[in-house]
C-alpha cells in the first residue's frame, strides 16, 4: 500500500499527525538504509540528504528545520523497497542490502544534477538563426553525454544483477582504488578478473581506460598541466612549447634515455616513438563547473544566498559575514556585494606525506577552497570542499606557491 505524507504539510510540528508520521518514516529509514554506523542520510531542509546523522539527530533536526519539501519520493530511505515488496506484480528488490539498493537512485540523482550544473546560464535555442549554432552544438552534445549516462546508469551488470548497473559498479571501482591506492595495472588485472568470473553477456569496462572515458562524462577531471622542476613557471600560454625553463634552464622531460641536450626523441625507423614524460605535474581542477554545481539544487541554491538573506544580524560574530573584513568587503566593492548569489572563497593548503612514512621525504600540497556563502553548519562540511589543485613534490613550493596559484587566479578574474 502507498505510504502516507500527507503530514509532510502540515505546518505546526506539535500535532500527532506530524510526529506520528516522522515516527513512521524514522522506523523506515532505519529499518531500511540504516548503515552500519546507525546512520542515515538528514532529510531535514538544512542537511538535504548530504550529511549522515543518528536517530536522535535526525529527529532533532526535523523538529527545528522542518522537513525538505522537495523529496517527495523517498528513495535515499528506502521506499523503493517498501513499495515494490508490496506489490507481487513488480520485481523486488534484495532485502539483505543495506543502502545499496539506492545506487540507481543516486546514479540518476547524480547525472541530473551534471546535465543541469553544465546547462547553467545556457541560451534558448529559438530558430535556425547561425548565433545559435553553438550553443545547439553544446546542448546536443550535453543530450548525447545525458542519454549514454542514463543508459549506463540503467543496465544492468550482468542479467539477473540487482545490486549493480554499469554505471554503479564503475563509479564504486573508482573509489575503492582512490581508497586503497590501487595502481592502473592493479585495476586492469582486477577488470579482466571479472570478465572471466561473470557471465559472458557482462558489461564489466575492458579496461581502466574504458571506464575512465565513462567517469568524464560526469565531469570528474582535471587538467594537467606541466611545471618546472625547480617550480619556475608552468608551461602554459606563452611557455606552452617550450623545451626547457626560461629561468633555470632546466629540461621540461626527463632525459634518462635521451641525449644531454634533449634535441629530439626520434627513433630509429621500424621503431616506436618515445612518448615525452614531463618532469612534474600539476592537477589542475576547474573552478566554474563545480561553482555552477552549487546552484544545480534548489536547496543548496537558497544555502548560497544564507549570507545575506538568511543569517541574523544582532552583532555576534558565528559566520565571516559577520567579521570586519566581509564588511569592508562589501563597503569597498559594493557592486559585488549587491547579488548575493556571488561566491566568496577562502583558500587553505598544506603539505602532506601521500606515502605515510616518515622515512621518505616528500610533501604533496592539495589546494582547498570553502565557499563562505554557505552556512556555518554547512560550509566547512566535506561534501562542500572544492579541490582546487593538487601541487606535486617532492619538496614544499614555498614562496613560488604563487606560481601553481597562477591558472586559478585567472580563472577567478574571468568569473
Amino acid at each position: 500500500m502507498p505510504i502516507d505524507k500527507s503530514w509532510m504539510s502540515i505546518a505546526d510540528r506539535g500535532k500527532p499527525e506530524w510526529q506520528h508520521g516522522m515516527k513512521a518514516f524514522l522506523d523506515m529509514a532505519f529499518a531500511n538504509v540504516a548503515s552500519r554506523s546507525n546512520t542515515i542520510r538528514c532529510p531535514c531542509r538544512r542537511c538535504v540528504k548530504v550529511i549522515r546523522k543518528t536517530h536522535d539527530q535526525v529527529k532533532m533536526d526535523l523538529f527545528r528545520h522542518g522537513f525538505d519539501p522537495d523529496y517527495k519520493i523517498w528513495t535515499f530511505h528506502g521506499e523503493d523497497r517498501v513499495t515494490e515488496s508490496s506489490n507481487d506484480n513488480v520485481k523486488g528488490v534484495d532485502n539483505e542490502t543495506n543502502e545499496e539498493g539506492c545506487d540507481d537512485a543516486r546514479a540518476y540523482e547524480m547525472i541530473n544534477n551534471m546535465i543541469r550544473g553544465e546547462n547553467l546560464g545556457s541560451t534558448t535555442i529559438d530558430g535556425d538563426d547561425d548565433l545559435h549554432r553553438t550553443d545547439r552544438e553544446e546542448l546536443n552534445e550535453n543530450a548525447s553525454k545525458f542519454f549514454r549516462l542514463l543508459r549506463d546508469a540503467e543496465q544492468k551488470l550482468y542479467p539477473g544483477c540487482k545490486k549493480l548497473t554499469k554505471l554503479s559498479f564503475v563509479v564504486r571501482l573508482f573509489q575503492l582504488k582512490c581508497l586503497y591506492g590501487w595502481s592502473n595495472k592493479s585495476v586492469d588485472g582486477l577488470l579482466e578478473l571479472f570478465r572471466l568470473a561473470l557471465p559472458d553477456d557482462h558489461v564489466v569496462p575492458i579496461s581502466l581506460y574504458k571506464a575512465k572515458k565513462m567517469i568524464r562524462d560526469l565531469g570528474l577531471d582535471y587538467e594537467k598541466i606541466d611545471a618546472c622542476v625547480n617550480d619556475c613557471v608552468l608551461y602554459r600560454n606563452e611557455h606552452a612549447t617550450l623545451e626547457k625553463c626560461p629561468i633555470c634552464k632546466e629540461p621540461r622531460w626527463m632525459t634518462s634515455h635521451e641525449n644531454a641536450d634533449n634535441e629530439s626523441d626520434e627513433t630509429t625507423i621500424g621503431k616506436k616513438k618515445k612518448k615525452k614524460i614531463s618532469r612534474k605535474i600539476l592537477r589542475y581542477f576547474p573552478l566554474a563547473p563545480r561553482l555552477q554545481r552549487l546552484y544545480m539544487t534548489k536547496n543548496i541554491a537558497s544555502d548560497m544566498r544564507w549570507h545575506k538573506e538568511g543569517r541574523v544580524n544582532d552583532g555576534v560574530m558565528r559566520h565571516p559575514a559577520d567579521s570586519p573584513a566581509w564588511k569592508r568587503l562589501d563597503e569597498v566593492h559594493s557592486w559585488f556585494a549587491l547579488d548575493s548569489r556571488n561566491v566568496r572563497l577562502g583558500l587553505a593548503t598544506d603539505g602532506f606525506n601521500p606515502f605515510g612514512l616518515m622515512s621518505v621525504s616528500y610533501s604533496t600540497w592539495p589546494v582547498i577552497l570553502i565557499p563562505y556563502n554557505l552556512p556555518p553548519w554547512l560550509c566547512l562540511k566535506q561534501p562542500f570542499w572544492i579541490m582546487s589543485m593538487i601541487i606535486p613534490g617532492p619538496k614544499s613550493p614555498g614562496n613560488d606557491i604563487d606560481v601553481y596559484l597562477q591558472p586559478l587566479i585567472e580563472e577567478l578574474k574571468q568569473l
